[in-house]
């Protein structure tokens, strides 16, 4: 999936994926953790913006895959013996989101394209995973190939619900001030095992 359909200003390396595998279990419990909040930030929006009538329908629909996809990680996570609990988060999201202004309507704005640059790290991500996991055959490759597809389609929602809500000249500049900010929070992330991390 070529960086530009994501949103991207910088790439993972590629050896990423395999490194992630030496911790698979920790990783599959932050998939857990991150497709929840997914859900909660599509209803967050929902909730922040009634009067939004275009965002209410795609919203709903992301925030019910969102959960559906939880419910997937949770039974691997139980396949594999191992219990859903805390975890220490990442620092990434909460890093990324200092960048969204606080007054409308450019608050909407960043949020949604944050959003998106969260839902486009994360494929890339994922599909860095998928790769390794089918080179070595393992059950868990058909999960991701799943999850990686969606990643990608949610992070064109997230860019295409912005596009209807703003001018799309403003959107796609907007987008890569965001994605050059995205890029700086990745560089300066701590060593965890994390997706976004």
């Amino acid at each position: 999936m070529a960086r530009a359909m994501l949103s991207l200003a910088s790439v993972t390396d590629a050896a990423w994926g395999d490194r992630a595998l030496e911790h698979l279990d920790e990783i599959l419990l932050e998939q857990a953790h991150l497709e929840k909040k997914a859900a909660s930030a599509a209803l967050q929006l929902l909730f922040r913006y009634p009067d939004r009538v275009a965002l209410q329908r795609p919203l709903a629909a992301l925030a019910r895959e969102e959960l559906e996809h939880f419910e997937l990680v949770l039974g691997a996570l139980e396949d594999r013996g191992v219990p859903f609990g805390p975890q220490k988060a990442s620092p990434y999201a909460s890093r990324l989101l200092r960048a969204v202004r606080g007054a409308e309507p450019e608050r909407l704005l960043d949020t949604l394209l944050c959003s998106a640059l969260i839902e486009a790290r994360s494929c890339e991500r994922m599909r860095l995973m998928e790769a390794a996991l089918v080179a070595r055959g393992h059950e868990l490759a058909p999960l991701y190939h799943e999850l990686v597809g969606s990643e990608a389609r949610h992070h064109a929602l997230y860019v295409q619900l912005a596009k209807g809500e703003f001018e799309p000249a403003l959107v796609d500049a907007r987008l890569a001030q965001l994605a050059a900010h995205e890029a700086q929070v990745v560089t300066a992330l701590p060593e965890l095992p994390r997706l976004h991390a």
